[in-house]
């Protein structure tokens, strides 16, 4: 799709009502998404749908997810929060395991592995991640772009490390998926939560797992909707579990996969490749306007522009009509699809004035 066509989608589709700078926080829902979900809870609450919700939801946004990301939908199991999906990774560790993941890492990356408290934690600097692998090294978990700042991670200097001291990889996606084009394959894990750059409701997360590492997986969260068949799995025992990554689904929350959906067909239709153009040039466009007006981003060439020491200009943004956050004392700005050059501007005239 070219941007002109991208400019008539988002058009269709969106209709913010501040200069929304903040989707690495949440995204904003595209309209046809919002009806989905409306149409949903309107049956829910009329007594006039089969259920809870329909699997063909979930499945249709397993299987969108997987093309988004460059792998089959069977190597795809759908859950609630990355956090969730971390830790049955880490379940999977040994005892005195090593996990090497990044100084100020997101902490539900760090966390689940964090609070087994039998596991070697190794905190290393974002740069120095690929020269800090050793053999004695289980596992590396990082996010391929940093939600504090922004930064991208060497992502091929580390999986080529992993691989050469027999190290798994797992990568957090959720800063990065729906505008910077990624190959889950490439990885042992894949955790990317929708409700940021894949403007899904919140409630959708995705995980990928390497057939290989699927046999590793212990599968805690058997209930019925891991069964190879669903609807025969739902008393007792489950008698055969599914034979692809859905054995390690969660319960959807149907309102979101109902929206989801749709959210992850709008970005197909799109192209990542025309969203990832368009957003890294807003914020190239905001890196080089704040020095400029004498504030210093961190440097980079992703979607996430973060200035140290200005997160205590959020609230008066915020007054002005400009949404964006403060993490880890940092001004964060992140673009997407919805936003424009003049979103960019007002934003550079705020902070000037």
């Amino acid at each position: 799709m070219e941007i002109s066509s991208l400019i008539q989608a988002v058009g269709a589709e969106f209709a913010p009502k501040t200069t929304y700078l903040n989707t690495s926080s949440c995204g904003l829902l595209p309209r046809r998404t919002v009806e989905a979900v409306k149409t949903l809870a309107d049956e829910n609450a009329a007594g006039t749908g089969p259920g809870a919700g329909s699997f063909e939801a979930v499945d249709t946004a397993r299987v969108r997810f997987a093309g988004l990301v460059g792998v089959g939908p069977d190597r795809v199991a759908t859950g609630s929060s990355v956090a969730v999906h971390v830790g049955l990774i880490a379940a999977s560790l040994a005892p005195g395991a090593e996990v090497l993941v990044p100084e100020g890492e997101f902490s539900s990356v760090v966390g689940p592995f964090a609070a087994r408290g039998d596991l070697r934690m190794r905190y290393v600097p974002l740069d120095g991640m690929a020269e800090a692998v050793r053999p004695t090294t289980s596992l590396v978990a990082l996010s391929s772009v940093q939600s504090a700042d922004g930064r991208l991670a060497d992502l091929d200097a580390v999986r080529a490390a992993a691989a050469a001291h027999g190290a798994r990889v797992l990568l957090d996606a959720t800063q990065s998926a729906g505008w910077l084009p990624l190959a889950a394959g490439a990885y042992d894990y894949t955790v990317t939560g929708g409700f940021k750059f894949l403007l899904c409701p919140r409630g959708t997360s995705f995980l990928t797992v390497t057939e290989e590492a699927q046999e590793i997986l212990p599968p805690l969260f058997a209930s019925w909707v891991a069964g190879e068949d669903r609807w025969n799995s739902t008393y007792g025992p489950i008698g055969r579990l599914a034979g692809t990554a859905r054995r390690f689904d969660e319960a959807p929350a149907f309102l979101a996969y109902h929206g989801a959906e749709h959210s992850l067909a709008l970005l197909a239709d799109i192209g990542i490749d025309v969203v990832h153009a368009h957003n890294t040039a807003l914020a190239a466009r905001f890196r080089t306007g704040l020095a400029g007006i004498g504030h210093e981003p961190v440097p980079g060439r992703t979607a996430i522009v973060a200035v140290p020491g200005l997160g205590d200009r959020e609230p008066a943004l915020a007054r002005a009509g400009i949404t964006v956050s403060a993490r880890a004392g940092n001004l964060r700005a992140a673009f997407h699809l919805y936003n424009t050059q003049a979103d960019v501007d007002r934003a550079l005239e705020a902070l000037a004035g």
